[in-house]
C-alpha cells in the first residue's frame, strides 16, 4: 500500500474540508447539502478529540482522505460504543485503506474501552454499505426516509460491528 495513515492535525485542514465538500457537492455519503467553511475543520477535531483520527496520504503526499472516531452519545452510558466518520477520494477507494483504517481503529477502540463501532450510512450510497458489510458490520437499524439530498429520499442505515465478538 503506498499510503501513510498520520494524526489529523491543524496542517490537513484545506485538503479534509476540500475533500469533504466534495461529498457534500457530488454524493450522498455526507448528510451536510451545503459546502462548509475551513472552520468546520474544528467542529471535526472535537468531534474526536480522545479518539483515533487520522488523515490518508499517497505516496505523492497528497491527503486522499481522512477518518475519525468519535462518541455515540454524550451520555457515560454509552461510552463503550463509538461512531465512524470516513471520506477517501473516489479515485483511492478500492486500494485497502478503509480496511487499514479500520484495523487501526478497531485496537485503539479496544485501547480506549470501546466495544461497537457505529456507522449511519445512507441507503443510495450502495458501496459504503457493502464495504461495512465486508468488513464485519451488521445492519442494525433503518430509519425510513429520514433524509433528503439532491431531491431524493433515503433511508438512515445504521450498521454495528462488535468488537467483543470474532469475525
Amino acid at each position: 500500500m503506498d499510503y501513510s495513515l498520520e494524526p489529523l492535525e491543524e496542517r490537513h485542514r484545506q485538503p479534509v474540508i476540500d475533500l469533504f465538500n466534495d461529498y457534500i457537492r457530488l454524493s450522498h455519503a455526507a448528510f451536510l447539502t451545503e459546502p462548509v467553511d475551513y472552520q468546520f475543520f474544528d467542529h471535526f477535531l472535537n468531534l474526536s478529540r480522545g479518539y483515533p483520527a487520522v488523515a490518508v496520504r499517497s505516496a505523492e503526499q497528497q491527503v486522499v482522505g481522512f477518518a475519525f472516531l468519535r462518541p455515540h452519545h454524550g451520555a457515560e452510558a454509552f461510552r463503550r460504543a463509538a461512531e465512524i466518520t470516513c471520506f477517501i477520494r473516489p479515485e483511492h477507494t478500492r486500494q485497502g485503506l478503509g480496511t487499514a483504517i479500520l484495523e487501526v481503529f478497531e485496537e485503539q477502540a479496544r485501547r480506549l474501552g470501546i466495544d461497537s463501532i457505529l456507522a449511519c450510512v445512507s441507503s443510495k450510497n450502495p458501496e459504503s454499505l457493502n464495504f461495512h458489510r465486508k468488513s464485519g458490520f451488521q445492519e442494525c437499524g433503518r430509519f425510513l426516509k429520514v433524509g433528503r439530498k439532491f431531491g431524493e429520499d433515503f433511508d438512515a442505515v445504521w450498521l454495528q460491528k462488535r468488537l467483543d465478538q470474532p469475525g
